[in-house]
């Protein structure tokens, strides 16, 4: 039983590594060689956590071989479009100026239903709204609506805006990041200033606070009960 655990252990440390290196992606933002290798590395790592008489290494050999072929394709797709473009694929457009492409619905297998369904999730109701609908080489549709159907943003209404920086994470269920802290140019004698003024006196008691670009602090306490 324990060289079950330890080899369940060993192989899954592997994996999650190697999954690591091949980028924070979502199983749904991989292009199709990269949804085949994290298939077969799944498939290959399982074996061996099945029957210990399959030697770990005989497990371990092609997962290192995938990841190399992943990290190769990967990089001369970088270096050369017109292999990214047979390796994944390129972007095909279901939809231009609101008319359907059916010629490229059938080549791709995309059902009206699909198509539709997509759309709604899109907040679009309306296809003759759609100015172009692309299905992407992830599988993923990418919709741009027509002009006047597009929200309307600050720049059309010639509004001037201030800058929004991303904010800054100062304290998670109770502990201090001080090197958030450092990089905002405060310190913790700062921080315990702050609290004290809306009547924190423990930064323990504090289950989130962060930090916006103006310098303004948010912040939460804990429940009683979770203090």
């Amino acid at each position: 039983m324990l060289v079950v655990v330890v080899r369940t252990l060993i192989l899954y440390l592997i994996v999650v590594f190697i999954m690591r290196i091949m980028g924070k992606r979502q199983i749904g933002q991989l292009q199709p060689f990269e949804l085949v290798i994290a298939i077969m590395i799944s498939e290959l790592a399982a074996l061996p956590m099945q029957d210990i008489g399959i030697p770990l290494i005989n497990g371990i050999i092609p997962i290192l071989t995938l990841l190399f072929a992943q990290i190769t394709l990967s990089f001369i797709g970088l270096k050369n479009p017109h292999v990214r473009a047979i390796i994944c694929g390129r972007p095909t457009i279901l939809i231009q100026n609101g008319k359907i492409n059916e010629a490229q619905l059938r080549k791709e297998m995309y059902s009206l239903n699909d198509l539709l369904e997509q759309l709604r999730i899109k907040d679009i109701q309306n296809i003759a709204d759609v100015e172009f609908a692309l299905l992407e080489t992830n599988g993923q549709l990418s919709v741009i609506p027509k002009s006047q159907k597009r929200p309307v943003t600050p720049q059309d209404l010639n509004i001037s805006t201030q800058y929004e920086g991303l904010s800054m994470d100062i304290i998670i269920d109770g502990d201090i990041s001080y090197e958030n802290l450092k990089l905002a140019n405060l310190d913790i004698n700062w921080l315990k200033d702050t609290l004290s003024k809306f009547g924190i006196n423990n930064p323990k008691d504090v289950l989130f606070a962060s930090l916006d670009s103006e310098g303004n602090l948010y912040y939460q306490v804990k429940e009683r009960g979770n203090k």
